[in-house]
């Protein structure tokens, strides 16, 4: 009976009883994946399996300054996203101080306005002013801010206080895009000093300062939110964005005359520090760096509705109410769940019952 030759790489089955020293070609060293090739050596077959490489043995020296184990026995706790409800718990107050964001004007804004600046003094068609002696004696000066009547020629010597931005309305507060003094009341707000000087201004120019709309939109990164307005030549110097970590102010004065000016409530946290201002020829790009890297659902974090604030102010008031029941009128609602008890005053409850005519007719 033929047996299998266990050489390696021999593979063959011989006759024990004809087993010469040349008729098995094998290789006696450890296979280093060389299966495949032709033996080296010649000699016996052999039928005993060559043993397996013995296994390293793993000794355990347990050493006290060794911290191998405490590292794998560590505890690694892993935070998802946080979530809206924490987020608005975490918040900063909107009411921190704004700090104006550093602005990078690129090499083409700078080329565009002057070659503004170069057109609208070639082109100018300003009119003459008119002279004090046509001015009658009463006029008001047309600069916001100012309250000076023109009295005689030595008015045009007199030092004009005035605010050269436009006024902004939001949210019930009132203040000049210049100075941002914000006020409530609007007496408080026409009261308002001005915060330069300058020369009175009798005669109202045509063309003046006017606030429009502006597209924009906005995309975000894992660190970043992108802020776009398409404001064509806007001017850096008249121009500001101011931020906080929830609060963003934006305010450009583009194409001469134009102020575009939006203030938003970030949906997010913005870290102020880190963030900055490119100015463009044709648009502005706000970067606002995030202070978490979370996604933002939206832009703007919508306003509260009056019914939610209500809703809540109503649950409030539930939740004092059941704490201030006695507890005997809590076991007495218990008692009226199992079984009605009976009435204390003199009425009864025979209209919930048949009546004797109704059991005539049974």
């Amino acid at each position: 009976m033929s047996e299998l030759c266990y050489n390696r790489g021999c593979g063959l089955r011989f006759d024990p009883h004809n087993n010469r020293e040349d008729d098995c070609c094998y290789h006696p060293g450890v296979p280093i994946f060389h299966d495949a090739r032709k033996g080296c050596t010649k000699g016996h077959h052999s039928n005993v399996k060559p043993p397996e490489p013995l296994k390293p043995e793993i000794t355990c020296n347990k050493d006290p300054t060794d911290n191998s184990k405490s590292q794998f026995n560590a505890e690694y706790i892993i935070k998802g996203p946080k979530s809206a409800e924490s987020m608005k718990k975490e918040r900063p107050s909107s009411d921190e101080p704004m700090v104006k964001l550093p602005q990078k004007v690129s090499k083409s804004l700078q080329e565009s306005l002057e070659k503004l600046n170069k057109a609208s003094q070639e082109k100018s068609t300003t009119p003459e002013e008119v002279p004090s002696s046509e001015l009658k004696v009463g006029t008001s000066c047309k600069h916001a801010g100012c309250k000076k009547t023109f009295q005689g020629p030595d008015s045009d010597l007199e030092t004009c206080n005035f605010h050269p931005g436009i006024p902004i309305f939001h949210e019930g507060m009132k203040y000049w895009s210049c100075c941002k003094i914000k006020t409530t009341e609007f007496e408080d707000f026409i009261e308002q000093p001005g915060c330069i000087k300058g020369k009175h201004l009798w005669t109202k120019k045509e063309a003046d300062k006017k606030l429009v709309g502006c597209r924009h939109d906005w995309h975000q990164t894992g660190n970043e939110v992108v802020i776009t307005v398409y404001a064509k030549t806007s001017n850096p110097e008249l121009s500001y964005i101011d931020a906080n970590h929830t609060m963003l102010t934006i305010h450009i004065m583009f194409e001469k005359d134009k102020v575009f000016h939006k203030v938003l409530n970030l949906w997010g946290v913005v870290d102020v520090e880190k963030s900055c201002v490119n100015m463009g020829p044709t648009k502005v790009e706000i970067n606002l760096k995030k202070m978490d890297p979370v996604t933002w659902a939206k832009l703007e974090l919508p306003p509260l509705k009056v019914e939610d604030k209500e809703q809540r102010e109503k649950n409030g008031k539930e939740e004092k109410d059941k704490e201030s029941k006695p507890l005997i009128q809590e076991h007495k609602e218990l008692y009226m769940g199992d079984e009605p008890p009976p009435l204390e005053d003199d009425e009864s409850d025979d209209s919930l019952g048949l009546s004797d005519t109704d059991e005539e007719f049974d």
